[in-house]
């Protein structure tokens, strides 16, 4: 075992934040299961994930330069000609490792 110790108080700060994070998650699937939601919500509720990576990705691609404009470039191309997601992403990455490593 390595030399750090895991503090009691800190383990069960960890699981209780967990426990709500759950907590939160399951409680937003079974209000939004017993409530009826228009064609908008709907919508709305299927882009969010979307918006969650742009928002992430987003300024990362704004700040990383060549390299990471020609990955996130390549990542749009990739995945438009195979239609995999995660193919599209390694793609992307190699992309993103080989400007990197030629500039």
């Amino acid at each position: 075992m390595s030399g750090v110790e895991l503090s009691p108080t800190v383990v069960a700060v960890v699981a209780a934040m967990a426990l709500l994070t759950y907590l939160t998650k399951a409680g937003g699937f079974w209000l939004l299961g017993h409530v009826d939601t228009s064609e908008r919500v709907d919508a709305a509720l299927s882009a969010l994930p979307g918006a969650v990576v742009v928002s992430i990705v987003g300024p990362e691609l704004v700040a990383g330069g060549p390299s990471a404009w020609l990955g996130g470039a390549a990542v749009v191309v990739l995945t438009r000609k195979t239609g995999s997601l995660l193919a599209a992403m390694v793609g992307g990455l190699g992309v993103v490792l080989a400007v990197r490593a030629v500039l």
